[in-house]
This record gives structure tokens, sequence and C-alpha cells, in this order.
């Protein structure tokens, strides 16, 4: 199996990565910013506590403990998002990429499944993203919450794994 990206030509791969990188920082403070006024007691950890609320009765009261501004942003931060799964999965299947160049056929092999996994990743946030909405804007069913839940669990899995392994790249021999 080849990376995603392994059509990227050597000499564009760093340049490309330290773009999208960039890119993914910036708009992560951004969402860092929006999630602000999404934060409440119902709701510690702003937009993560509703994508992880996994009952119709949990992420109905985090939607209720949020003022009209508050959902306003909510439902602009998730369709924000759709951008934003682009960049982060070129960044981080470009870091791996990157990572797995030279090493070890186990480690590349690794470094190869976790780059399709970043699209996958991003595939996961777009149906966590579209159940959300739907919980936003009033319709209460109740297999929307587990949807999200997860879709966002393996969407954070990959990602985390991820991000681990290209950072472990430097541990691994070639």
């Amino acid at each position: 199996m080849k990376h995603p990206l392994e059509f990227v030509s050597m000499n564009l791969r760093k340049p490309i990565f330290y773009f999208f990188l960039a890119l993914t920082i910036t708009i992560f403070g951004v969402f860092s910013f929006l999630d602000q006024p999404l934060q409440t007691s119902a709701a510690p950890s702003g937009i993560v506590s509703f994508e992880l609320a996994r009952t119709l009765d949990a992420s109905q009261t985090i939607v209720n403990s949020w003022d009209s501004n508050a959902r306003l942003t909510a439902a602009f931060g998730l369709g924000f998002d759709y951008l934003f799964m682009p960049v982060y999965a070129l960044a981080l299947s470009l870091g791996l990429l990157l990572a797995g160049n030279g090493k070890s056929n186990w480690y590349q092999s690794l470094t190869i499944w976790l780059g399709w996994g970043a699209f996958a990743a991003a595939f996961f946030d777009a149906v966590e993203n579209y159940t959300l909405w739907q919980l936003l804007t009033g319709n209460a069913d109740s297999l929307f919450p587990r949807i999200a839940a997860v879709c966002a669990t393996i969407k954070f899995t990959i990602l985390i794994t991820g991000i681990l392994i290209a950072l472990a790249s430097k541990a691994v021999r070639e």
C-alpha cells in the first residue's frame, strides 16, 4: 500500500507540510477562541463536551446551557470545521509521510496506514458535525448523540495516534 500523498515530490513535502501545519495551528487557535462561550457548567470542555455527550438528555442539557449567541457560535464552528478538516488531514498525513521516510518497514507501514487514517478522521469529523448540527437545530433523535460520540472518539483516537507516531519518528531507527 502506498501513502496517499506519496505523489508529492520530495522537495515539496516539507514546505507543503509546514504550510498546512501553520494553517492548522492558526485555525485551531480560532477554534479555541470560538469555544470560550461554549464552556458552561453543562459543557466544561465546550464543543468537545457536546461531541462526547453520548445521550440525548446530555446533549440537550448542553444546548440548553448555551444562550443564543453561544448557539450561533456553535453553529458557525460546526460549519467552519468543514473547511478545517482537509487542512488538518493534509498536515497530519504529510507529517506522517515525512516521519516514515527511510524508516524500518513496520514503522513506514504504520505511517502509511495512519496517513490514510488522517483522511478517515476528517470523514468521521464530518459525520459527527452533521449529527451535532441536527441536535443543535432541534432534531431530537436519540441516535445522533451516540453517532457523534462514536465518530468523535474514532477521530480523536486516529489524530492523537498519528501525532504521537509522527513525533516518535526520531526515536525509530532507519
